[in-house]
């Protein structure tokens, strides 16, 4: 495959177009607003810059790269295996059916995609009974061979961008403090998936306390515009 036609699959991954409804899940930065945690432009950046440095880039980015691995390698026992650790992971009912329901939304993009290349894919998927996002998210990447740095670094930047949309709509913050949000966070994620292709299992954690309450706590919230 080519740089090119790798890069252009990089970008349809990332793309907030990927069908699995991604802008309807906030992970808690909702609750974090409406608590005060979160009231403009700088506290939005600590708390998603946080999650990014503390969370995120040492979890769901290394796993990634272990799935990544696993799907090149065949490894059905290691994709099952890590698909319910990451599902055993999520600290709230709304965390685990975001990931379920993004999961199960991009299992069956993989069957409407009609790529017969994708058979194994969609046939491992099928399965594993319940699939986390990031277990199908590694397995496209996998097999459209996306170099796995870059690919990390997609996801991370993925998730970043779909915080910010999500604090442009609950704080509100304009269009121009997203992008220099963005910009502050993109300047991060090259080291972060650079640690992530390092970091060995027994080294990962999303030991995030507030992440975790903020994400419970939204599911009794009164008012809100997002599922999680």
């Amino acid at each position: 495959m080519s740089s090119s036609l790798q890069l252009a699959r990089l970008l349809q991954l990332a793309s907030p177009a990927l069908p699995v409804g991604a802008y309807t899940y906030s992970q808690g930065l909702e609750w974090a607003v409406e608590s005060g945690v979160i009231l403009d432009e700088a506290s939005a950046g600590r708390w998603i810059g946080d999650l990014l440095q503390h969370g995120i880039g040492r979890y769901e980015a290394p796993l990634v790269f272990a799935l990544m691995t696993a799907w090149t390698a065949g490894n059905v026992t290691e994709i099952a295996r890590l698909n319910e650790e990451f599902l055993a992971s999520r600290e709230s009912a709304e965390l685990r059916a975001e990931t379920a329901q993004m999961g199960f939304s991009l299992h069956r993009l993989v069957r409407d995609l009609r790529d017969p290349g994708l058979s194994d894919v969609e046939s491992t998927l099928a399965g594993l009974g319940e699939i986390a996002f990031p277990t199908g998210w590694a397995g496209l990447a996998a097999y459209w061979q996306i170099e796995p740095e870059a690919a990390v670094a997609a996801y991370l930047w993925s998730w970043a961008e779909n915080q910010v949309m999500a604090a442009l709509k609950a704080v509100p913050l304009g269009q121009a403090a997203g992008q220099r949000l963005l910009a502050s966070l993109g300047a991060a994620i090259p080291s972060a998936a650079v640690d992530a292709l390092k970091l060995p299992e027994t080294e990962w954690s999303n030991f995030t306390p507030a992440f975790a309450i903020a994400s419970a706590r939204h599911e009794t919230q009164y008012s809100r515009l997002f599922r999680s």
